[in-house]
């Protein structure tokens, strides 16, 4: 408790702060209140209702729930990228909370843990179906993360992620192709050649780019002196939202070359932007809607899902169907990592046509 002391017609007022961890005695804070004693008493009042509310906090038992939404993941999300972070915000909000969110933090125990990750192995997702193992062990990734944390702030004695039992993901064998052949990906380009944004799928196709390095493309990232094209960044989608972040590594970082035919369908796109009236500055997006905005990854993911059936391919991911051109096997050091198999069909592919866009 606050007390006053006046000295030299000067008031103070005196609180308590704790106790010296190097010589055990209590430390006293002292709070000038200048020479009117009712300031003084203002302050002293202020200074015990501040101590009340921490004792009160520091004694009061929390709940897992108020410790996941109102310190960790506020603490988190300034660590953490956009997308990992929504996907960490989703396990707490429809995983963990509704099962274990009322369990005080100090009582929870492994047992709790492993009852939470089989339940949602068996009716884990809103339609009661089961989870992969992969989203469990996400879960269970977050409690471990977070359990490490109130350990360290001496909300809990120890660890209890560190005793469950979360399932091993495993990877499974894929039903199907994961690529597409020389052949089929002509095919594939000859029966959509009147989609407006055909050339986005085209460029990923012939550079081996993922979808957000596609979408996050800027007329300023092509470089048409050296005939390649600099990936800086990639658009992600966070709460259906699409949104523009870094490259997540610094490999990739890279630039990729580009052959003849890609350089002339970016060419005519460019020319069909300026004619639409959508702008072409070195920071202006490569590839937009028919609003001149930043196109969304998943529209261009579902248009190429619709599509695969008209053509008559085999249903391939997105990211997956790039099977890169191979001016990268010219120059080695600048090929995309994720497809270095640049060279397998080179001449196919720089002898099609050129799209009409």
């Amino acid at each position: 408790m606050a007390y006053i002391i006046e000295r030299n017609n000067r008031f103070y007022v005196v609180a308590y702060d704790g106790i010296d961890p190097l010589t055990g005695r209590e430390r006293r804070c002292w709070h000038p209140a200048g020479r009117s004693r009712t300031d003084a008493e203002a302050i002293a009042a202020t200074l015990d209702a501040h101590h009340t509310i921490d004792v009160a906090e520091q004694t009061s038992p929390i709940t897992l729930d108020r410790y996941l939404t109102e310190q960790w993941l506020p603490f988190r999300k300034t660590q953490l990228r956009p997308t990992t972070f929504r996907r960490y915000e989703w396990i707490v909000e429809n995983y963990i909370n509704p099962r274990l969110g009322d369990i005080q933090l100090r009582r929870l125990r492994a047992e709790h843990l492993d009852r939470l990750y089989l339940e949602l192995l068996t009716t884990g997702n809103q339609h009661g179906e089961p989870l992969a193992p992969k989203t469990v062990y996400d879960g269970h990734v977050v409690l471990r993360s977070c359990l490490g944390d109130a350990k360290r702030r001496h909300y809990v004695t120890a660890n209890i992620a560190l005793e469950a039992r979360p399932p091993r993901p495993q990877a499974q064998a894929r039903k199907g192709p994961e690529t597409w052949t020389a052949a089929q990906l002509r095919v594939y380009f000859d029966s959509t050649g009147h989609l407006r944004l055909q050339p986005a799928i085209y460029i990923a196709a012939t550079t081996g780019m993922r979808l957000g390095e596609v979408a996050g493309l800027r007329w300023g990232d092509w470089q048409q002196a050296t005939h390649r094209v600099s990936i800086a960044r990639s658009r992600q989608v966070v709460g259906g939202r699409s949104m523009e972040v870094p490259c997540k590594t610094n490999s990739s970082r890279r630039c990729v070359d580009l052959d003849k035919t890609t350089e002339r369908v970016l060419a005519r796109w460019e020319r069909r932007q300026r004619r639409d009236g959508h702008p072409t500055g070195p920071d202006d997006p490569i590839f937009t809607n028919t609003d001149g905005d930043a196109i969304h990854p998943e529209s261009v993911t579902q248009l190429f899902d619709r599509n695969i059936a008209r053509a008559g391919v085999p249903r391939i991911r997105f990211h997956t169907s790039a099977t890169p051109t191979p001016a990268c096997s010219s120059r080695p050091a600048h090929r995309s990592r994720s497809c270095p198999n640049a060279s397998a069909i080179h001449t196919q592919v720089s002898r099609w046509p050129p799209i009409s866009v």
